[in-house]
């Protein structure tokens, strides 16, 4: 019993944390265009299978590169 508890514990705490948030953050997909066009063929095919969230940070993404906001440009 004594070992169970904190088994237990340990199970609903993670259980708890629901779903973590997509790693890919606006910035990197900017600098990796290949992803972007991934991700926006993913979330045209099947939006079901890609969270609302990473298909808003793809269309960022692809908005900033297409205005200029690209790491390329900023070494100049």
């Amino acid at each position: 019993m004594n070992k169970v508890l904190p088994l237990m514990m340990m199970t609903a705490t993670l259980t708890a944390c629901g779903q973590s948030q997509p790693s890919e953050t606006v910035d990197y997909l900017v600098a990796h265009p290949d992803r972007i066009k991934e991700l926006q063929r993913q979330c045209k095919e099947d939006r079901a299978k890609v969270s609302d969230e990473l298909c808003v940070r793809a269309a960022e993404a692809a908005n900033r590169r297409f205005f200029g906001d690209r790491p390329e440009q900023k070494t100049k």
